[in-house]
């Protein structure tokens, strides 16, 4: 992959600024390291490409995991998540998600953020795919990931030592001469000369600026989603670790087969709740298929999905939901009293998806509702150490951006809001006493015209291939296309230096990396599924594909790490 680009074109800094330390990103990961980083180092500045309440935080549904019930512990915890993420995980680091999650929980709720109550007054928890108790805190129903964003992004404005720039994209990371951080250059759209590009100065950088949705074209991620971050951070030599792991999630609402860009979620709550899948012809198709049925971890439920669809020739399945608020064994799904019970309960405990189903044409109080597949969450990204560190001094990574190892070959449902928080607090425990010195950058950009930039009209065509041959379902023939066809958009030069361009090189930057981890993986393991090769080998491999860039080639290797063992905590499921 000689073609990547050493920094993205982009005009002379027309500003400059300096920082102690920036934070890229405003979900709940960067505006969590934010706030517990204020106090302990004098100036914090926070880069976000759009407003403060635009990325994915906002979007999640479901909830927090954490062991927050009576029943619950941490152990607990532990196994479900080494038993979704197939093998991949890192145990130390899942100990510290499991083990830390719950106070982090705890000091959202005292940052301001208010989750859902049962009458006695305690949390309100339910359970989601994968999880085998009920420990997923939830607020306003089915709008978590709002909530959560709306109590940090009050925090942060009552923190006047916290400065926020909105509609800001960072081009590239800033090194100095030691290879180390030295600041970042910004586009802040729509200001100042020479297209608003700035050059900010600062001790450390914090990776806070979430996944890579947009390669694919269904997703349920933001339209920012474009792997800015991942793609940065592999420019300025950061190691990348396990990109072909990404989670499609099973039950998006299938809105046709032209529909583009991001797709409407159906929680996994819902299933939590009692909702089941059927093929076209009524069918349960999950029983037999795991123990948790239409609750087995989401690889299993895709797979089992796209298997189906493949049976039948049909393009999705269908959720059935008409049943929530009922009393066990009704027949009763549409008339009457029962039609009206399903209504207050789907007003009550999902009134934003039944908003949105209903927005495009479908009841679920009456109707199935569609549901396929699609693009969801990155397991891989920048790989990290267990407090965040990066593989570049001054670089920190935590929440989507990053691999810390909670997540190994697929994510548990609801453990991505904890990781952004435990993690971001762990940041903050170590950055403070690391603080490099305000270094001088070896450089901010290439300066010559387009070089090294594809179009932005380019990010339609690197969406299709990718769907169509690095989807859910991969083989060798399809991918090694994709990386051919890949490769030649890489050829075609930009005209323009703009956002577009920049966005779609990052994506092509980070689809060509996952494509080739896609195509050197000859196994099935949670979210990567090679039909040619459809076991799991642990013989062969157990460990984990690293890309590195250096001198503008980008190199895959491998490295072996024994499978997680979740029967190291067996029996602590009783």
């Amino acid at each position: 992959m000689k073609w990547l680009p050493g920094l993205l074109s982009s005009r002379d800094p027309g500003w400059t600024e300096s920082a102690d330390v920036i934070v890229v990103g405003s979900g709940i990961a960067g505006l969590t390291a934010a706030l517990r980083l204020r106090g302990q180092v004098e100036r914090i500045a926070v880069v976000t490409k759009d407003v403060l309440a635009a990325g994915s935080t906002q979007w999640a549904q479901g909830g927090i995991a954490a062991a927050l019930g009576p029943e619950d512990t941490p152990e607990q915890h532990e196994v479900d998540t080494l038993v979704a993420g197939a093998g991949g995980c890192d145990l130390d680091a899942v100990r510290v998600l499991v083990s830390e999650g719950p106070d982090a929980v705890r000091e959202l709720i005292d940052w301001g953020a208010n989750f859902d109550k049962d009458p006695a007054g305690n949390l309100s928890l339910t359970r989601e795919g994968g999880h085998h108790r009920d420990r997923i805190a939830h607020a306003n129903g089915d709008a978590t990931g709002a909530e959560i964003q709306r109590a940090l992004i009050e925090a942060v404005k009552r923190a006047p030592e916290i400065l926020v720039f909105e509609h800001a994209m960072v081009v590239d990371l800033v090194t100095a001469a030691d290879g180390g951080v030295a600041g970042l250059t910004i586009h802040v759209m729509g200001e100042g000369d020479a297209d608003g590009v700035g050059l900010v100065r600062a001790r450390a950088v914090v990776l806070a600026s979430g996944g890579l949705g947009q390669v694919f074209s269904q997703t349920t991620n933001p339209a920012v989603s474009t792997a800015d971050g991942m793609a940065i951070a592999l420019r300025a030599g950061a190691r990348l670790r396990d990109l072909e792991f990404v989670q499609f999630h099973p039950t998006v609402m299938y809105l046709g087969p032209d529909s583009r860009g991001q797709q409407p979620l159906i929680s996994e709550a819902v299933r939590g709740e009692g909702a089941f899948l059927v093929d076209g012809e009524g069918n349960r198709f999950m029983q037999g298929v795991h123990p948790l049925a239409d609750l087995a971890p989401r690889d299993i439920v895709s797979k089992a999905i796209m298997k189906r669809m493949l049976e039948t020739g049909q393009p999705n399945m269908w959720l059935d939901a008409r049943h929530l608020g009922l009393e066990p064994h009704s027949d009763d799904r549409v008339g009457g009293e029962a039609r009206a019970a399903v209504s207050r309960f789907w007003e009550r405990r999902f009134p934003n998806i039944l908003a949105s189903c209903r927005a495009h044409g479908v009841d679920p109080v009456t109707e199935l509702i569609p549901v396929a597949p699609a693009c969801h969450y990155a397991s891989g990204g920048v790989h990290t150490d267990l407090w965040g560190r990066s593989s570049v001094p001054g670089l920190y990574a935590t929440g989507e951006v990053a691999c810390s190892g909670v997540h190994g070959a697929n994510r548990l449902a609801s453990n991505s809001l904890l990781e952004g928080l435990v993690f971001s607090r762990r940041i903050a425990e170590v950055l403070p006493g690391e603080l490099r010195l305000l270094q001088e950058p070896a450089g901010h950009g290439t300066h010559e015209g387009s070089a090294g930039l594809v179009p932005g009209s380019a990010l339609k065509q690197v969406q299709e291939i990718m769907s169509a041959r690095v989807g859910v379902l991969r083989n060798a023939a399809g991918v090694a296309d994709a990386v051919s066809l890949l490769g030649e958009i890489a050829a075609t030069p930009a005209d323009t230096i703009d956002r577009a361009a920049w966005e779609a090189t990052n994506v092509l930057s980070i689809s060509l990396a996952l494509a080739d981890s896609a195509l050197r993986r000859e196994e099935t393991r949670g979210s990567h599924w090679r039909e040619d090769h459809p076991e799991r080998d642990d013989a062969h491999w157990a460990g984990h594909f690293d890309t590195v860039m250096s001198d503008g080639a980008a190199t895959l290797s491998f490295s072996e790490s024994p499978a997680t063992d979740p029967s190291a905590t067996e029996g602590v499921l009783t």
